[in-house]
């Protein structure tokens, strides 16, 4: 029996993550596969390049989990040696190299930390909520640095592996961080403006200090997102016919179609991108 409804009843928040606005935003063809669709299309191979990432991140992650005493720089190349993820590469001898290169990057990374300077949070879901949303996610690292307020400031770090250089755009227009961002203030009542790409294949630090003005436009944004994704949730849900998905989820075509998860169940996705192998995202060595 459908629910009668009052006026005047609040409406139901959102529930979301950054990633699931921002898979729509990609393409909401691929986010009606991934959130909707039951059984979940197959998806193809697994990537190498989320592979060395995932590594990375679970090795950096244990690192700060060890004693004060164990955080050293061979400490965590053996934790990316131990935890290496073998999968999504060309064969035996690339997966060996790119263990390497992982290898030589954590290590490089840790040898510029302080290990005593504790971490507020390492892999730590934060969440807030609005009128509209209520939104969660996980970040990699969240830093208590010195600060103008009492108690100091909250810093966001995201930990990037990829192959492309970053710039401050990046950092600045992340929807994600900024949203972690405002989370995370809000979780541990403490300033956080500051966000930060920590770009381990050159070391490289990318930071962004939002403020009040550039977080509300950012929560503003999502809230939008999110009212987009709600009404086709709904629209889903209320047994939309197959034959008029496209009218609610329509494919988003580009060249960035070749590393989608869905692009064997996507007729336009294949005809725009060449199909990429499951290591082609990797750098070389």
């Amino acid at each position: 029996m459908e629910q009668l409804g009052f006026e005047g009843m609040p409406r139901r928040l959102y529930a979301c993550t950054p990633t699931r606005l921002a898979t729509w935003l990609d393409c909401p063809r691929r986010y009606r596969m991934t959130y909707l669709d039951r059984p979940t299309p197959p998806k193809g191979p697994p990537w190498g390049h989320n592979s060395l990432g995932a590594s990375v991140h679970n090795a950096l992650a244990g690192w700060w989990r060890l004693p004060l005493r164990q955080r050293t720089v061979t400490a965590a190349g053996s934790l990316l040696d131990h935890g290496w993820i073998d999968e999504g590469f060309a064969d035996e001898t690339q997966s060996v190299r790119q263990r390497e290169r992982a290898i030589a990057m954590v290590e490089a990374y840790v040898a510029q930390l302080d290990p005593a300077d504790e971490p507020l949070g390492v892999e730590r879901t934060v969440a807030t909520r609005t009128d509209k949303i209520a939104v969660s996610g996980r970040i990699d690292r969240l830093d208590g640095r010195p600060g103008r307020e009492a108690g100091g400031e909250i810093v966001v770090v995201d930990y990037k592996t990829g192959r492309h250089l970053l710039s401050t755009d990046d950092a600045r227009s992340s929807l994600a961080l900024a949203l972690y961002a405002l989370a995370a203030g809000r979780v541990l009542r403490r300033p956080c403006y500051q966000v930060e790409l920590h770009h381990l294949p050159t070391g490289a630090v990318i930071a962004w200090t939002h403020t009040d003005e550039s977080l509300a436009r950012h929560l503003s944004r999502a809230e939008g997102i999110a009212a987009e994704c709600a009404a086709a949730d709904e629209q889903f849900r209320d047994g939309l016919p197959a034959e008029r998905y496209d009218d609610v989820f329509a494919p988003s075509p580009s060249p960035s179609c070749g590393w989608c998860d869905f692009r064997r169940h996507c007729p336009e996705g294949a005809a725009a991108a060449i199909p990429r192998r499951p290591w082609d995202g990797i750098a070389a060595t």
